[in-house]
This record gives C-alpha cells, structure tokens and sequence, in this order.
C-alpha cells in the first residue's frame, strides 16, 4: 500500500471559532493543535500541513489549573549574552493572554517550518471582538477541552 499524500487541490481549509472562556489551557492548546494539523480531516498525512484556520477569544479568561498560574514561568533569550527573561505566567495572562495560548499551542507542534506554517494559521485575541467575521468562521465545540469549576477549596 502507498502512502497517500494530498495534493493542494485536496486540501479544503475552513475557519473554525474557539471561545475559550473558563476553558482549561492544556486541554484548549491540544484540541486546537490538531485542528491546525489537520488531524480531524480523512485527507491527514503528518508531512503535509492539512489544517484548518482557528480563531481563538477570550483568551484572558483561560484557566490553569493546581495553581499552575503562579508557579509556572514562561522563559525568552535575547540572543545575548545574560538575556534570559523569566516572567510568572499569572502576569503573563494579566498583560498579554494571548501569548500564554499562542505558546501552548506552539509547543504541541511539530518543531520545524511544518509546524512554524501551521502557527500562523492560530489567531488569538485577549477581548472577544476578531477581525475575521468576513471569514465567516463557525463555533467549534471542544468535547475534551473541559470547562474549569470552582471547588469548594478555591473558595
């Protein structure tokens, strides 16, 4: 058997619309990866980028669970030497909540120009307005992205 390899007329891209509103990030960031890969389409082969476009909102009220928002640290370099920039994810979602998504998604990407293609196809905004209503995208529901409640601990 041969494997199959979609050619670009076989790849029908569409846009999907996330609201991610008290949904929990790791379980957001793997069900929106494979929309982007393309992993829900019967066209899928893992060396061609089959996915769709997805628009994610309200990226600001995303929850991480187990106190992960304070405990966590997002790290960027410079590229110089002593660059290394370390910031609490907690203020992170406080000042820019759409990098905290955009980073969960891109580490669960494949780590070469494949998955640096189907980054760019992840828009992400903090607020609930998008500029891609031209675009026309649907609601996407996530089964598996669960929404996070409020135990009687956390009160």
């Amino acid at each position: 058997m041969r494997t199959f390899t979609p050619k670009p007329d076989d790849i029908v891209r569409s846009w999907h619309l996330v609201d991610a509103d008290g949904l929990v990030l790791g379980r957001l960031a793997t069900e929106v990866a494979s929309i982007l890969r393309g992993k829900h389409k019967p066209t899928f082969a893992p060396h061609v980028d089959t996915g769709d476009h997805v628009v994610v909102v309200n990226a600001a009220r995303v929850v991480m669970t187990a106190g992960k928002a304070d405990r966590k640290v997002a790290y960027r370099h410079s590229g110089y030497p002593g660059g290394l920039t370390e910031t609490r994810y907690s203020d992170l979602l406080a000042t820019r909540p759409e990098e905290v998504v955009r980073n969960a998604v891109r580490g669960m990407l494949p780590k070469n120009r494949l998955g640096r293609q189907m980054i760019e196809k992840l828009k992400v905004y903090a607020g609930e307005t998008h500029p891609h209503a031209a675009q026309r995208p649907e609601p996407l529901d996530l089964p598996r992205a669960r929404r996070s409640v409020a135990t009687p601990a956390d009160t």
